[in-house]
């Protein structure tokens, strides 16, 4: 059950325009959860000045000081062995203390997935946490994971990935039973790595709460085939680049013609209601923030060079994640899959 009051540990230090775009970002996000308040781990010197020209967020927040805070060069082990009293551990220590119910970083990635794991532990079955984010689709948004932490994954680890991602697209998109799809290179039974073969058939098999459509290709995410697109962190990793890559492309081409001549600039005048609804569309910090599911505790990772809006987007997620009770329907939608999901060996 959600508690009455969230509370979220928030790492004041992590990203690139920190503490400036974490506190504002706050403020943002006031205004759809005026309720949540915030304890801000990171260097008080910093973080009260910001804090002191929002006095209504400043009302929400508590700030607990440490000089310390984890580099973007620090590699994940380094981060474990020196950073126990960093902004990044000490808000994951808050989640593992029960004094918030969720973490919210722009900090380095492995070191935020390496310290919450060590701190959060998995839930029962779980063998990997995998990161999850939201991908814009023609018809409306899909979840795809693994987006990078596990870069090889066996047939078991790829059903795990499935039941996480199903129960993260009923919290977030409110689909009661989520279509899933494995990526692959083709539609057909036969094809793809055994691995790949291997969850097909568990998937195919099992008994959950969604909707299992097979195998989709690159193209079908955007198309909005799947609502949960499960792959390795390889092929996600990859794809969640290439697409962000893609849209920088295609947006830099736009300018380009409409600046060509005098009618192309008399054609943006025109055009501008319609390219502004289009901007709103695929704007990447409406879907910014990319969860680490599996864990016993609610983290969720912010892209580093995201700005204030970006990051209030992820702070929307740790919240609607805790009060969807994303934990505990995941422990429960394995209860229907036995023995199936039994852990595989991690070498």
């Amino acid at each position: 059950m959600a508690p009455a009051t969230i509370t979220l540990a928030l790492d004041a230090m992590g990203g690139d325009h920190a503490p400036d775009h974490v506190v504002r970002g706050a403020a943002i996000a006031r205004e759809r959860f005026p309720t949540v308040r915030y304890l801000l781990f990171g260097d008080e010197r910093k973080i009260k000045p910001l804090l002191d020209k929002a006095p209504k967020i400043a009302a929400l927040s508590e700030i607990r000081h440490t000089d310390e805070a984890i580099g973007d060069s620090d590699k994940p082990a380094q981060a474990l062995r020196r950073g126990a009293r960093s902004s990044m551990r000490l808000a994951i220590d808050a989640v593992r203390d029960n004094d918030a119910q969720g973490v919210v970083s722009a900090g380095n990635t492995g070191a935020l997935m390496a310290m919450a794991r060590f701190v959060l532990k998995t839930l029962p079955t779980i063998d990997r946490p995998a990161i999850v984010g939201l991908f814009p689709t023609v018809k409306s948004e899909c979840t795809m994971l693994d987006l990078g932490a596990n870069v090889e994954c066996d047939a078991n680890t790829l059903v795990q990935f499935a039941v996480m991602g199903s129960a993260f697209a009923r919290t977030l998109l409110g689909i009661e039973r989520p279509r899933v799809g494995l990526l692959n290179v083709g539609s057909e039974e036969l094809k793809g790595h055994e691995e790949v073969r291997g969850a097909y058939q568990l998937l195919k098999d099992g008994d959950l709460p969604l909707e299992f459509i097979g195998y989709v290709e690159g193209s079908d995410i955007p198309a909005g085939t799947a609502d949960v697109v499960v792959t390795d962190g390889f092929t996600g990793n990859v794809a969640l680049k290439t697409a962000e890559g893609t849209a920088r492309l295609y947006t830099n081409f736009l300018a380009k013609a409409f600046r060509r001549s005098l009618m192309s600039k008399l054609g943006y005048l025109l055009a501008r209601p319609a390219l502004k609804t289009l901007r709103a569309r695929v704007d990447p910090r409406v879907y910014n923030g990319a969860m680490f599911v599996g864990l016993n505790g609610i983290v969720v990772k912010s892209h580093g060079s995201m700005d204030a809006m970006g990051f209030a987007s992820a702070i929307g997620v740790a919240v609607d994640m805790v009060r969807g009770n994303i934990s505990e329907r995941i422990v429960a939608d394995f209860k229907h899959f036995g023995a199936k999901t039994a852990p595989a060996t991690v070498a």
